[in-house]
Parts: C-alpha cells; structure tokens; sequence
C-alpha cells in the first residue's frame, strides 16, 4: 500500500523522476539528490511504512538483501574503500521523508564526513543502569 502525496511513494510510482539503480518486486533503489558523496544512494520499500518500526518482518528482509547486492555496485561504480548504512527514525534522529528508507553512504578514507561524537559512561554503574532499563522495555 502506498500514500498519495508521500514523496517516496510518488518517486516509486513513477510521477517523480529518479535516478533508478535498483529495482525488484519489493523495493526500489535511486541516486539521493543531494547526496553527501556520489554514489549515495537511497533503498526505500514500495509499499509505506512510516518507519523502521512500522515495517513488516518480509519488507525489511527484502530491504536489507537489496542493501546487501547494491552496496557493493556503489563501493566499485565511485572507488569507494567502504560504506554506511543509515537509516534514520522520526524527526528527532533525523528522518525528514517519512517512508521507510535506507542510506548506503560511499565513503573514502579523510573524506571529512563525521557522524557523531562519543560520550563514554560516568562510570559502570550509569552503563549497568541504562542496560538494564533498556532490558525492562523489550518485549
């Protein structure tokens, strides 16, 4: 199932132009238009989901095996010595287009692109906490 006016959905079927490198019965693969490198490109499941937890168990398998074949075209199609994959929930992380959608980021070495800075625990104890409270919230 798609949206009317989600951005994603409307690039999926064709109204909005895309640079297309991949496609297959689940999910569709294009260039992002404004990509932190060449090559970056965007894995988005054909039907809509709002995001990584709305996504069902068969969807994102077949988002993650499409991942895993186009990552490695980009890595050789721009010289690339790795990559991210990046996938960003609710505004607050990031997500500014709400439909499911990954990133595979091409990266060199001293490239420049920085993704986040490290805060170490205050001590055991604060990390032994947080992990335990994490464990409480799984279901």
């Amino acid at each position: 199932m798609q949206e009317k006016d989600c951005l994603f959905c409307r690039i999926v079927r064709g109204e909005i132009p895309s640079s297309k490198v991949y496609e297959d019965e689940h999910v569709y693969a294009f260039l992002d238009i404004a990509p932190s490198f060449y090559g970056h490109c965007l894995v988005v499941p054909k039907n809509h989901y709002k995001n990584i937890l709305d996504i069902d168990m068969k969807e994102i398998c077949a988002v993650f095996a499409a991942v895993q074949k186009i990552a490695p075209a980009v890595m050789k199609a721009t010289g690339a010595e790795g990559f991210h994959v990046i996938q960003n929930n609710n505004e607050a992380a990031g997500q500014t287009v709400f439909h499911t959608h990954f990133h595979i980021v091409p990266r060199k070495t001293g490239d420049g692109m920085v993704l986040w800075t490290s805060k170490a625990y205050e001590n055991m104890e604060k990390m032994l906490e947080m992990a335990q409270k994490i464990q409480a919230e799984i279901n």
